[in-house]
């Protein structure tokens, strides 16, 4: 009897995973089960669709349903599954259109349900001008909103990765535009220091900035804060986070940990025999601080599905873990972190050491450089690097890869410094920033 693979959700987690099986194992029968009408669609590319740099959101999409079921892969569109049985080995499937219901037999499974947003119950996410972003119907209302947004007020409602994106969308479309955020400074999981720079540049672009204050309140036409201040609303997103979308898992029994994030090994394994997560729903291993961690990316997504689908194949590969390295831009400004913060080295046992420098992206004799801050954060007793973190200008940030590489190797703040790095005007100082910090960290 032909061995079937049941994969639940056809985004990247899940995805990816097929498409491994499938290139190594033609004889495996592969079923995807997807509650939406979409398969492999970049929601990160969200908010530069709504900022009109992307044309068409089907450019989104990196594969469609037809191209994988080229590829034999069984595509379920309109298809939920509601529960896992486990002794069973069936996946209970409901028609999203009809409600008809049936179950799906499996010898193997891989999950791969990603993530839901916050939506609190104040968020009147049924007015037609509130949407959270998560999902390609949701890029097709924001898209709706901004092509009519000029001169309106637009109140983004969280200050992490969308919320600083889709503010700069909406000011790039001609809005008038607040940011409400729970924290002192955007992006919570930057060091103080480092995310006021980037509240400076918001400020500078236009944009008002509610920090330390939450939105308690969404009405038809403004939004109400915890400082009791009423913001005019034409416009609201609501980018107030994700969670695990893990429920049926744990329903099904499968262990959790992390924010109820399934827990998996380094083979993306969960705790039942022959099930196997990946993405958004489940944990990963954090390099730096040695414990398991949750992070919402799609590099972790993509990479972490790669391993499990070699492994539901019968191969043998591993996930190495996690860095938490992310990048953003806001407004010509540029962002990056990777590792750990000094309140999280502080956390996992460290005792951190934080330096920052002020450098440039090129040479600064060299027309069109701009300035940079880097902050590197390393370990007091053994010079271990935890962390680093990049605010500036065009041309900063992507050098976040140099501080992720060698947190991957594991190396030393002293190691750092004598790290031959690419030189020439046009693109650096002789001294390369992340070269100047550490030079700095060991003085």
């Amino acid at each position: 009897m032909t061995e079937r693979l049941v994969v639940i959700g056809g985004d990247a987690g899940g995805m990816a995973a097929a498409s491994v099986v499938r290139r190594l194992r033609p004889d495996v029968e592969i079923v995807v089960l997807e509650r939406g009408a979409r398969t492999s669609y970049a929601m990160c590319g969200i908010p530069y669709l709504v900022g009109g740099e992307v044309d068409d959101l089907e450019d989104l999409v990196a594969r469609s349903p037809e191209e994988f079921r080229a590829m034999q892969i069984d595509v379920r569109l309109h298809t939920e599954a509601v529960a896992i049985d486990l002794a069973a080995r069936t996946v209970q499937a409901r028609d999203t259109l009809t409600g008809a219901t049936e179950p799906v037999g499996f010898d193997q499974l891989m999950i791969g349900t990603g993530s839901r947003p916050i939506v609190p119950g104040w968020a009147a996410v049924e007015l037609a001008n509130v949407s959270v972003v998560h999902t390609l119907a949701d890029a097709a209302r924001l898209e709706r909103l901004a092509e009519g947004c000029e001169g309106l007020e637009a109140v983004i409602v969280g200050g992490g990765y969308i919320g600083v994106e889709m503010a700069e969308a909406f000011l790039a479309r001609g809005a008038r535009v607040s940011i409400v955020q729970r924290g002192p400074h955007l992006l919570g999981n930057l060091d103080p220091e480092m995310g006021d720079r980037l509240g400076d540049a918001a400020r500078a672009a236009g944009i008002e900035l509610h920090l330390d204050a939450s939105a308690e309140e969404v009405r038809p036409s403004s939004v109400v804060t915890s400082t009791g201040a009423e913001l005019p609303a034409g416009i609201v997103v609501l980018a107030l986070g994700v969670v695990p979308n893990s429920g049926l898992a744990a329903d099904a029994g499968l262990a959790t940990g992390v924010r109820g994030a399934v827990v998996v090994d380094d083979r993306q394994r969960t705790s039942a025999e022959g099930v196997y997560a990946a993405g958004d729903c489940c944990e990963s291993f954090h390099r730096v601080s040695g414990r398991p961690t949750w992070l919402a990316l799609g590099t972790v997504a993509n990479k972490a599905s790669r391993v499990a689908g070699v492994n539901l194949a019968g191969g043998d590969a591993t996930f190495g873990g996690v860095l938490g390295t992310a990048i953003t831009r806001l407004v010509g400004t540029e962002v990056a972190r990777t590792g750990l913060s000094c309140a999280e080295a502080v956390d996992a046992g460290f005792d951190p050491v934080a330096t920052t420098v002020e450098a440039s992206t090129r040479a600064r004799y060299y027309p069109g450089s701009q300035p940079m801050a880097v902050r590197l954060v390393h370990d007091g007793a053994s010079g271990l690097l935890l962390g680093g973190q990049i605010v500036g200008g065009a041309g900063s940030a992507k050098r976040i890869d140099t501080v992720a590489t060698a947190l991957w190797a594991r190396l030393t703040i002293d190691e750092l410094v004598d790290l031959d790095l690419a030189y020439a005007p046009p693109f650096s100082s002789v001294w390369d920033p992340v070269n100047i910090a550490a030079r700095q960290a060991v003085r």
